[in-house]
C-alpha cells in the first residue's frame, strides 16, 4: 500500500474530531467508535489496555468532568501501510485542577474507506523533581 498524501489533514481532522467528542461529557461515550473491539492499543499513564471496550471502561473510570484543552503542535506521518502516525502536544485542565502539559500519539490504520484507531499512547508530562 502506498503513503496517504493527505495525511497531514487526516491527522489534524481525526484529532479535532476526537477531542471534541472526548471534551464533550455528553458525547465522550462515543469515542468508543474510533477503536476496534479486538485491534486498538492504549497505554494510559502507563497502563496497557487492549480493545474498545477495556479501553472505554478506562476512560469512563476518569473522575474529572470538565475539560479544557489547548493544542501547541500535531505532527503527522504518513505509514507505509497507508496509516497516519499523529503525535499531539499540548496543555489540558480538568475540573479545577492545575493545568498540565500532555502528550498523545495515535497510530490510524486505513479500514476500508475509513480508519480506526489502532495504538494511542496518553501521558501527563509531569517531571518528578527530586
Amino acid at each position: 500500500m502506498a503513503l496517504n498524501p493527505q495525511y497531514a489533514d487526516i491527522g489534524n481532522g481525526f484529532v479535532q474530531q476526537y477531542y471534541a467528542i472526548f471534551d464533550d461529557p455528553a458525547q465522550r461515550a462515543n469515542v468508543v467508535n474510533f477503536y476496534s473491539a479486538t485491534e486498538s492499543f492504549m497505554t494510559f499513564e502507563g497502563q496497557q489496555i487492549q480493545g474498545s471496550a477495556k479501553i472505554m471502561e478506562k476512560l469512563s473510570s476518569l473522575s474529572f468532568q470538565k475539560i479544557s484543552r489547548v493544542l501547541t503542535a500535531i505532527d503527522s506521518q504518513p505509514m507505509f501501510d497507508g496509516g497516519v502516525l499523529i503525535n499531539v502536544l499540548g496543555r489540558l485542565q480538568c475540573d479545577d485542577d492545575p493545568p498540565h502539559a500532555f502528550s498523545q500519539v495515535f497510530a490510524l490504520k486505513p479500514l476500508g474507506g475509513t480508519f480506526f484507531c489502532a495504538h494511542d499512547i496518553f501521558r501527563l508530562n509531569i517531571h518528578d523533581t527530586a
